[in-house]
């Protein structure tokens, strides 16, 4: 199972990217060649976020079709699985996209949000 990997390898980027902040939602978009099964992912994330800014954060994941084109017919094709056929036969293909994951956003608490005191608690001649 390489989701394992490969979510570990996107909580340490988003750990870092957050510097401290607590994480709540995560939102990652996924080639359907990179052969990631979405709920071994979501299953994945829930344990390598443990212990870290992200643990209890939310995965938003996206998968997209691979895209390519035919060499023999020119069509462009979009790719649900590894089957990397042209609708005319033709196994030569151009794969252009598909083959990436990309972490599209965080979304993390303001540290200001977390330490901010009431209005009236902040002023010493506030009663």
């Amino acid at each position: 199972m390489h989701e394992l990997a490969i979510t570990e390898s996107l909580i340490e980027t988003v750990c870092e990217a957050a510097a401290g902040r607590r994480v709540s939602v995560v939102r990652v978009e996924a080639g359907a060649l990179t052969g990631v099964f979405p709920d071994a992912m979501e299953f994945c994330f829930e344990l390598a976020t443990e212990g870290t800014v992200a643990a209890g954060a939310r995965l938003e994941l996206t998968v997209i079709p691979g895209i390519g084109s035919c060499r023999s017919c020119g069509n462009d094709i979009q790719f649900e699985d590894f089957i990397l056929l042209c609708p005319c036969g033709s196994a030569d293909v151009v794969v252009r996209s598909g083959r990436d994951i990309r972490i599209l956003s965080i979304d993390v608490e303001d540290r200001e949000q977390q330490c901010a005191q009431p209005a009236d608690a902040a002023s010493p001649t506030a009663r």
